[in-house]
């Protein structure tokens, strides 16, 4: 029986319950039975859903799409619930990454960016992880070791260390003036006739998510705790405020060599393949770098 009208885009089989979930770009999530081969569900989107990871223990399925949102399901033999969704990426889904111990969920996107949702823990929290500069293609978060490689499509291998206290990005905040200097915005006509002064272009601190003109935000920095690997537009005051140990990286980059299209990893032994676009498959020995050797034993080739 034919599952999905589309290209199918990730497939998960559960032995415990005998299922095979998958999704695909006919905008559905569907489940099988792989003992009678009968559809038991499908559950649609209003775009392609793009990748998927499922949790064994409670049956819920995290469904990413082309919008950009992650859709946490219930699945039951024939229905499904939806538990909530996650929004924050500016881009589309392109692969997922779920921890049942920590209960933590790690989205890569077209955004170029990484953002760790904590399912289980303290509520609403999400961290960003900015270090890629392109699309991110695919994740694997080593639990022993606390660190997430990540590859995107331009070649770019990144190991995050996640066994650090890190700080949530803020809120981007509006405001019709600079939240510095108090100049509107080009749109706020009423105070740019007031005080007879041309608007100016709002942009926003990285670091305290405050509204701010081009001359109250005329520096950049790095600030790693926050994910922001690469500089970024921060406020002069936020920008004093931050220390030269403050910028001290918290991952490590490498280049791939290759358009890496997807990543897999044998987490034991600290080895990484990756295939392309450029239809090379390279196998990497990842132990220098994610300190496999120190975890389980192994040591490096």
């Amino acid at each position: 029986m034919a599952s999905h009208q589309n290209r199918v885009s990730a497939i998960i089989f559960s032995l415990a319950a005998e299922w095979v979930i998958s999704t695909g770009h006919d905008k559905c999530v569907s489940w099988m039975c792989t003992r009678s081969g009968s559809m038991l569900g499908r559950h649609g989107f209003t775009s392609w859903a793009s990748c998927l990871q499922y949790d064994f223990d409670t049956q819920y399925a995290f469904v990413g799409d082309y919008s950009g949102q992650i859709t946490l399901l219930k699945l039951e033999q024939n229905t499904s619930s939806v538990i909530t969704t996650l929004k924050g990426h500016e881009g589309s889904v392109a692969c997922l990454w779920w921890d049942p111990i920590q209960r933590l969920l790690f989205s890569g996107a077209s955004d170029n960016s990484i953002i760790m949702w904590d399912i289980g823990g303290r509520k609403g929290r999400t961290l960003l992880l900015q270090g890629h500069h392109d699309r991110v293609q695919s994740l694997c978060y080593l639990q022993l070791t606390r660190q997430l490689v990540s590859c995107s499509s331009d070649g770019g291998i990144a190991v995050w260390n996640m066994d650090v206290s890190r700080e949530e990005a803020p809120q981007w905040l509006e405001s019709d003036s600079c939240q510095k200097c108090e100049q509107p915005f080009f749109w706020n006509i009423k105070q740019m006739w007031d005080t007879k002064t041309l608007g100016l272009r709002q942009h926003h601190c990285r670091k305290c998510g405050q509204a701010v003109c081009g001359k109250c935000s005329s520096k950049r920095s790095s600030y790693p705790v926050m994910g922001f690997e690469f500089q970024v537009r921060v406020c002069d005051s936020c920008y004093d405020s931050i220390k030269d140990e403050d910028r001290t990286s918290l991952a490590t980059f490498h280049e791939g060599k290759h358009n890496i299209s997807h990543m897999s990893m044998d987490i034991a032994r600290g080895l990484m393949v990756t295939c392309g676009t450029d239809r090379v498959v390279k196998i990497w020995d990842m132990t220098p770098v994610v300190g496999c050797s120190l975890a389980t034993g192994f040591t490096p080739h």
